[in-house]
């Protein structure tokens, strides 16, 4: 039997927004005088990011009838991401978030997600995606904080996983975002056995195990970057444990290590830079990891390319306006030794 030809590269699947980072680079907010207006969201970011390296990308999300979803579409069809899945919800508004930036250690967030457009993708928007059509789908564990997003990501990760195209879970753990946080824990571990290739944090990955609310502290509303405690060699087996093939570690300038269900442990090393904006480093590796993935390259050399992405960002103060183009990538990589 001829196996079906794939149109896309890979859909992702969560997020959008218009993302607003302070012009006053090590400005306390409070002392912000302007802001920037970039686009974001963690599979909007991963999207572009494979679409300059030379995917075919196309993002599942959804904006409003409303300027920001204007400003939205209008960057993604410039990068020659697909649009044609990307609704506009009637009633809805497109998201928003505001960023500070004060290296080398806060960046402070704040989300307008009240009523947001992408939370309401639907099954019926899955199905016009045609997901099992794609060598890759890639969903963030956002969008699973809320109803209709969040059975329209278990959907596609169950009709995916049918299809054999290869499932990557971002988890993408935003504490804000979610009325009781250990229902984030639930929904990861729900979708789990679905999923071929999980990506964090290890504060992502306790958040997977959380038992208690007690683990998360928030400082300086570094949203995207929690303090959790727990015990992540615990965590990283029980995720193991419920079918993944693949658990990738993000570990930030030093790079990652790589767990498979076959016990191996690999440690990928980064690339040493002194950041300016970590905000979007880690959709930056994913779409670079991505990039070699599909590519059939080794997962040593697939995460030497994700890290390569994200050194690249966090040089800069934006995410997605800033994912770098695959020679930009390739001459990064030989100038700080190779692969």
């Amino acid at each position: 039997m001829t196996e079906p030809q794939k149109n896309m590269d890979i859909i992702t699947i969560g997020r959008s927004s218009i993302d607003l980072y302070s012009q006053n680079i090590g400005a306390e907010f409070v002392d912000i005088k302007g802001f920037d207006a970039f686009v974001g969201g963690s599979p909007l970011n991963i999207a572009t990011g494979c679409a300059r390296l030379g995917l075919n990308a196309a993002l599942l999300t959804g904006v409003g009838e409303d300027k920001v979803g204007d400003f939205i579409l209008n960057f993604l069809e410039k990068e020659g991401v697909e649009t044609r899945f990307i609704p506009r919800i009637s009633g809805a508004r497109s998201s928003a978030v505001v960023l500070g930036i004060q290296p080398p250690d806060k960046f402070p967030l704040v989300y307008y997600r009240d009523n947001c457009a992408d939370s309401k993708i639907t099954i019926d928007h899955v199905i016009q995606s045609k997901v099992y059509e794609v060598r890759m789908i890639e969903v963030s564990a956002t969008a699973m904080n809320i109803e209709p997003s969040r059975s329209a990501v278990f959907f596609a990760l169950e009709e995916a996983h049918k299809a054999d195209v290869t499932t990557l879970l971002d988890i993408d753990f935003r504490a804000d975002q979610w009325s009781d946080i250990r229902s984030f824990g639930i929904m990861i571990r729900a979708a789990l056995p679905k999923v071929k290739i999980a990506l964090g944090t290890e504060e992502e990955i306790l958040a997977a195990m959380l038992k208690d609310s007690s683990q998360v502290k928030i400082e300086h509303q570094q949203i995207s970057a929690p303090k959790i405690s727990g015990n992540i060699d615990v965590a990283i087996k029980g995720i193991l444990d419920l079918g993944v093939e693949i658990l990738i570690v993000k570990r930030g300038g030093k790079g990652v290590t790589i767990y498979d269900n076959e016990g191996q442990v690999t440690d990928v090393p980064g690339f040493p830079v002194e950041p300016l904006n970590v905000l979007g480093a880690g959709d930056a590796f994913a779409s670079g990891f991505i990039y070699g993935y599909l590519q059939g390259w080794d997962l040593y050399k697939s995460c030497r390319m994700g890290n390569a992405s994200g050194a690249q960002v966090v040089l800069q103060p934006g995410c997605a306006n800033f994912m770098p183009s695959l020679q930009e990538s390739l001459k990064f990589i030989e100038e700080h030794g190779g692969f």
